[in-house]
């Protein structure tokens, strides 16, 4: 998620996934006492062993850096699972790692900190991540890289095979046109689309050091994700993206034909706009299911100084959105996630204290449209709010992230605390786990 440039883009101008409805069930248990029930896909729905599967998840993209032996804090991952838990939140949308790491305002550290080299220690952190989930009956999306420069993504990817420095956004003089750009060559640049294949060989090569399950056969992976929010960018570049969108699909379900697939996509807003362009970018069999994302602030549907008047303006925009992608959902058979959604505190503060009323509001709209998808049977199957900050320490006075500090859910490149629902966001969490209740 980049949600200041998201906010340029979605003005007017990966889970995609379906084919793993029935696959093959031909996996020995390693552990039945740690090993939660399958996610599949029927029809249009979800389902977690015989049972549909609904559920109020979350982002918790940096996981993996909380659970690494050296320079994480497992104490912190193994109180926040606990409280997720708690809340009935057992889905949690996860970046695998970021690559690099050495401009201002990415990730720091990087999983890969050159193309093809890997950080063992953050290896380790996924795999202790993942244990630890299995422990608790939780499921991970994965995804595998990112559209946006805060994890350095596929501008990294660009940067390593002669294309240049990634124009970094954040660091003037650049600019989001610029990155945007320049991003765009990915989809035609050949040594950056086999390093990327070759990343996603590696990782779902991998076995699990703490509980030696092979990736491919973990039920705690709810499905394995193509990338945060992977962008046509232009109308002109559908075909370009779609060829290698299909690629790299192509290639997860024949290494893991036991998970499921999805893209990770905003939907319409990253689809130049153009819900069809989205439709027709995720008309693949193996892609079991869709997902979409939604931004009122940066989409200008909501202002803070104005929220009186903003938040149900903000409020009618999402249930349309989601209403426009459900149909697309339900064209193509496939269950449909909203897998980010936020709104900031009141005034856009930083500080745990401050209010959360709106916030509170705009999600409990989204909730209660889920629940409504659930009692009619529509395509509409689960949410990832973004995202869990979590028992993290941030500073309300300037909101800036340093290497060593606490991570929130906000990326480095954002204020810390801006969309972070914290732990002691009681509301919150009681809407929560009153709404995980009611889904079950």
């Amino acid at each position: 998620m980049n949600r200041i440039l998201a906010g340029l883009l979605a003005l007017p101008l990966f889970f995609s996934c379906g084919g793993k409805k029935e696959k093959t069930d031909e996996v020995a248990s390693v552990n039945e006492t740690t090993t939660p029930e399958r996610i599949t896909v029927k029809g249009n729905e979800l389902y977690k062993g015989d049972k549909p599967y609904h559920y109020v998840g979350t982002n918790y993209w940096y996981g993996v850096l909380l659970a690494a032996k050296e320079g994480g804090n497992r104490d912190r991952l193994a109180k926040e699972l606990d409280i997720m838990k708690e809340h009935g939140i057992d889905n949690l949308r996860i970046l695998v790692g970021a690559e690099a790491g050495t401009q201002d305002f990415t990730v720091n550290p990087a999983l890969q900190p050159e193309q093809g080299k890997y950080d063992n220690n953050l290896l380790d952190g996924l795999d202790y991540l993942l244990d630890e989930m299995a422990k608790r009956d939780m499921h991970a999306v994965l995804y595998l890289t990112n559209n946006w420069e805060w994890s350095g993504g596929m501008a990294q990817y660009l940067e390593w095979n002669g294309k240049g420095d990634f124009p970094n956004p954040n660091l003037p003089p650049h600019t989001w046109p610029e990155f945007m750009e320049y991003t765009k060559q990915f989809h035609s640049c050949e040594p950056c689309m086999e390093a990327f294949k070759n990343h996603i060989k590696f990782i779902l090569g991998r076995i699990n050091a703490y509980n030696n399950k092979k990736y491919t056969e973990d039920n705690t992976i709810m499905a394995w994700q193509v990338a945060n929010e992977p962008r046509v960018f232009t109308a002109d570049n559908e075909e370009k993206f779609t060829k290698w969108l299909n690629d790299v699909v192509d290639l997860i379900d024949e290494l893991d034909p036991y998970h499921l697939i999805c893209t990770g996509s905003e939907g319409k807003a990253g689809s130049a706009d153009d819900i069809a362009i989205y439709e027709r970018t995720h008309n693949n069999p193996k892609i079991d299911y869709l997902t979409m994302h939604i931004w009122p602030k940066n989409w200008g549907w909501f202002k803070h100084e104005n929220a009186k008047e903003t938040l149900p303006v903000s409020i009618a925009s999402a249930q349309q959105y989601i209403n426009d992608h459900i149909a697309v959902a339900q064209k193509l058979n496939k269950p449909i996630v909203l897998e980010e959604f936020g709104l900031p505190r009141e005034g856009e503060s930083l500080d745990k204290k401050s209010s959360v009323a709106n916030r509170d509001a705009f999600y409990k709209s989204i909730f209660e449209r889920l629940e409504q998808s659930k009692q009619h049977n529509e395509a509409f199957a689960g949410l990832n709010f973004w995202g869990f900050g979590g028992i993290a320490n941030n500073n309300p006075e300037n909101g800036k992230w340093n290497k060593g500090d606490d991570f929130t859910t906000d990326p480095p490149q954002e204020p810390q605390g801006l969309n972070s629902v914290f732990a002691t966001d009681t509301t919150t969490l009681n809407m929560i786990k009153q709404y995980n209740k009611l889904l079950k």
